[in-house]
């Protein structure tokens, strides 16, 4: 009995210190980069002061009927400031993940993709206004379609 009571202690003890604990990704350069979870706005972090990689929020809203069955999406994306990024949403229980390029010739326009452990992708093409804002179209694999705001 008393062995029972040791061992839920430590395994609740163990829950309790890992809680709060969580993976960080680095860059190409092994530098780490900010990721925020699923439906905690960057908004809520310091922003970043210098040529760093800067956090924006992202939102998809419905722009066909298979769309509006899902309503509006949010998720991150985070500009490395390289011409490339990094993003993460959450589509139906899915989390997404991809990233974004620039296209060649144009500091504004680019390209992103994602992709969902059970399959599921998504495709976009936008124009950034500036580092920190710009807009775009997304398409889901299973046909709906997106106008994508970033960095409201």
């Amino acid at each position: 009995m008393k062995r029972n009571i040791r061992i839920a202690a430590a395994l609740a003890a163990c829950a309790v210190t890992l809680q709060g604990c969580y993976v960080m990704p680095y860059d190409a350069e092994g530098k780490p980069f900010p990721v925020y979870p699923i439906g905690v706005p960057p908004s809520v972090a310091a922003p970043s002061t210098g040529p760093g990689p800067v956090a924006l929020n992202v939102r998809l809203y419905p722009a066909n009927d298979v769309a509006t069955q899902t309503g509006v999406i949010t998720g991150t994306v985070v500009n490395m400031m390289t011409g490339k990024g990094r993003f993460q949403l959450n589509y139906k229980g899915e989390v997404l993940t991809g990233e974004a390029t620039r296209v060649d010739g144009d500091a504004r326009k680019g390209v992103a993709s994602a992709f969902g452990p059970s399959g599921s992708y998504m495709s976009c093409e936008y124009q950034m206004s500036n580092p920190r804002q710009g807009a775009g179209t997304c398409s889901m694999s299973n046909g709906a379609k997106y106008q994508a705001h970033i960095g409201i």
